[in-house]
């Protein structure tokens, strides 16, 4: 199989992953789950889904669309990278297995759908956090929970973000 195969496999939309995952499961698999926009990669990106992986067998990245970034008010030249590309180069990382879309606000009916093992996010959130309306809530760690799952934070790289990356560029 060719490389270029092998990264768009590993683009599924929810219904044929949400398939997929169901016979990893049944194989033992360890599924771990994070989301985010993703919209310059960088070493704190590559760090944070290294470790992720390493909590599990397989990791899933959920992203963002392009209008659900919008959404995030995280300023209005973003997402710079469409979501089509975010995918794509999420997708031909190593530690990645697969990567879906979501519209939504919030990966909510992705962790619903899915029910990961782990959910994983980065350190500006908290684990023990329940307050559904703080920005340090985890979404979808009552269902992970629930489910018999855990929830994991990891570290953020000091001193990498895609925001200030952007800001660099325009000064």
């Amino acid at each position: 199989m060719k490389q270029i195969e092998t990264i768009q496999n590993k683009l599924l939309n929810l219904e044929d992953l949400r398939r997929e995952i169901k016979a990893l499961k049944s194989e033992g698999s360890r599924i771990v789950f994070t989301n985010g926009c993703f919209d310059i990669l960088h070493v704190g990106h590559a760090t944070y889904l290294s470790a992720a992986k390493d909590l599990g067998d397989i990791l899933v990245v959920g992203v963002n669309t392009d209008a659900s970034v919008k959404q995030l008010d995280k300023g209005s030249d973003r997402p710079i990278n469409s979501e089509e590309a975010r995918m794509f180069l999420l997708a031909s990382l190593s530690m990645v297995d697969f990567v879906v879309l979501f519209n939504d606000s919030t990966p909510f009916h992705l962790i619903e759908t899915l029910i990961p093992d782990v959910l994983v996010k980065g350190g500006d959130y908290d684990p023990n956090e329940m307050d559904i309306n703080s920005k340090k809530y985890i979404i979808g760690s009552d269902v992970v929970r629930k489910n018999g799952g855990k929830v994991c934070i990891i570290d953020l790289v000091e001193g990498f973000s895609t925001t200030s990356i952007v800001q660099k560029i325009k000064s």
